[in-house]
């Protein structure tokens, strides 16, 4: 734990405070959500290739269910044709893995730094050349106090976190072609897609209103630098797929 908060915790710490400070305004919120876009855009290269591989799984999604249904009797043959799948399309499948294990031990961080860094007893771990502010002004925008719950902003993120997830969800497959071999297992994937659309932000409401409006307050953050940064990784991959498309349409 004391590399953990040498390594990670204090200098995620000290940006916080520094922000705070640097802002014309003194409002923690405002530092909170600098400190969250400067993390997401450190992270940015590590979400995109999570994102860029989490769209093509869904993408060949289809075409596994097909292989799944065409070699249901025979698993080593069902995973060597899905390798090949894997290997033509040029995916790998544990590639949204790794991004993701780099990025806990910084969001558990700044956690910590959230939970416990908005009281003064905190400041005694500034470095030397951050200046000590003496206090925080935990009242976002003067109305909300980060330091206690706020439902309004539990309900914001879970707002969010709907429109973020329904960027990525499966869509079921067309009518047409629902009875066709693996369209089922699709069908039910997508819906199962859908529940978690609905289950998820409702679980971002319930903890939100049960942490401190800090921690609520990076959520809401979070969200929006993740829906923008999934409407940029998303939209140019349909660009890049329409000249394809054009292609083999002709």
């Amino acid at each position: 734990m004391g590399i953990f908060h040498t390594i990670l915790y204090e200098p995620l710490f000290n940006l916080l405070i520094w922000l705070y400070g640097v802002i014309p305004v003194a409002d923690i919120g405002f530092a909170i959500i600098a400190l969250t876009v400067l993390i997401k855009l450190a992270l940015w290269p590590l979400t995109r290739a999570t994102l860029k591989s989490q769209k093509a799984l869904q993408d060949l999604q289809p075409k596994i269910n097909e292989l799944k249904a065409e070699y249901k009797d025979d698993k080593e043959k069902m995973a060597k044709a899905m390798m090949e799948l894997y290997s033509k399309e040029k995916v790998n499948p544990l590639s949204s893995c790794l991004p993701t294990l780099i990025q806990l031990p910084i969001l558990f961080a700044l956690y910590r730094v959230l939970m416990n860094g908005l009281h003064a007893e905190s400041l005694t771990d500034l470095y030397a050349f951050v200046p000590n502010p003496g206090d925080i002004n935990v009242l976002f925008l003067g109305i909300v106090d980060l330091s206690s719950s706020s439902i309004p902003l539990a309900v914001l993120a879970g707002i969010l976190q709907f429109f973020q997830t329904r960027m990525l969800i499966s869509r079921r497959p067309p009518k047409n072609l629902r009875d066709k071999k693996g369209a089922k297992d699709e069908d039910m994937m997508a819906s199962m897609n859908k529940s978690m659309m609905t289950f998820m932000p409702v679980i971002t409401v319930v903890i939100g209103s049960s942490l401190p409006g800090g921690l609520t307050l990076y959520w809401v953050a979070l969200n929006l630098v993740s829906i923008l940064q999934q409407f940029i990784v998303l939209r140019k991959k349909e660009e890049d797929e329409t000249p394809k498309m054009i292609e083999s349409a002709s």
